[in-house]
């Protein structure tokens, strides 16, 4: 399993939301790429990074930012928020991003999202997010009718090979992960399942790994030390 640790930017710092709620946003950071080169010397094998001014928007906000922690860390990175055409998608590519995390993209427009797919392989990943089992968009604001295994499933068949799936109302609360919805892919689909929102202990890591989980992006537990990344690490490993 891959520990992902995530570094989430808004205006140029590095910051929690919790539930996705803007209004409710702790700073830790002034530099995004100081923490990612943390996690680096701590053992972080990739991390995960969201533009929420991006996602909000539509637009990369925060490109100095994911171009600074580019050039600080030497591992991979994983980049979403506010990705919405091509143009994007080639722009993070050519500038060493590992892997383009589509959102909104994936929801609106289907025929691009498939010739991505078809034409980075493994480098486009989508990222569901999902309030009640519906996939909410635009930065968490609006949730759409659409079921996420529904959703998943026909991205699969599109030759997707890897999602991120957060449980908005477990995100930065602290209280696990939704391990139902993880069980319910797990045995109903194929692709990789990286789990994201409310991740906050050793156990939910085991629990995560046990089930066949691919990865677990880890956010809050780590900024307010209520896990160490060397303690997920070696859980990931067992």
């Amino acid at each position: 399993m891959i520990i992902f640790p995530a570094i989430d930017i808004k205006k140029g710092n590095c910051v929690r939301l919790k539930q996705g709620n803007f209004k409710d946003i702790t700073v830790y950071s002034n530099s995004p790429s100081d923490i990612a080169k943390r996690w680096e010397v701590e053992g972080a094998r990739y991390l995960h990074i969201v533009d929420l001014d991006g996602a909000v928007g539509g637009l990369n906000k925060n490109i100095k930012s994911i171009e600074e922690i580019l050039k600080t860390v030497d591992i991979p990175i994983q980049v979403g928020g506010g990705i919405r055409n091509r143009a994007s998608v080639e722009r993070m590519l050519s500038l060493g991003v590992k892997r383009v995390i589509l959102g909104s993209l994936a929801v609106r427009n289907k025929q691009l999202l498939k010739e991505l797919v078809e034409d980075y392989g493994e480098r486009i990943i989508v990222s569901i997010d999902a309030r009640e089992g519906q996939v909410a968009v635009d930065g968490w604001k609006k949730v759409s009718s659409i079921n996420s295994l529904d959703l998943i499933k026909e991205l699969e068949s599109m030759g997707l090979k890897t999602i991120v799936y957060t449980d908005i109302l477990r995100d930065g609360m602290m209280k696990g992960p939704n391990f139902e919805i993880y069980k319910t892919l797990q045995e109903k689909t194929e692709v990789n399942i990286i789990a994201s929102g409310g991740i906050s202990s050793l156990d939910d890591v085991k629990r995560l790994k046990n089930m066949g989980v691919y990865g677990c992006i880890i956010g809050k537990a780590l900024y307010t030390g209520k896990v160490s990344l060397k303690g997920l690490l070696e859980v990931a490993k067992c």
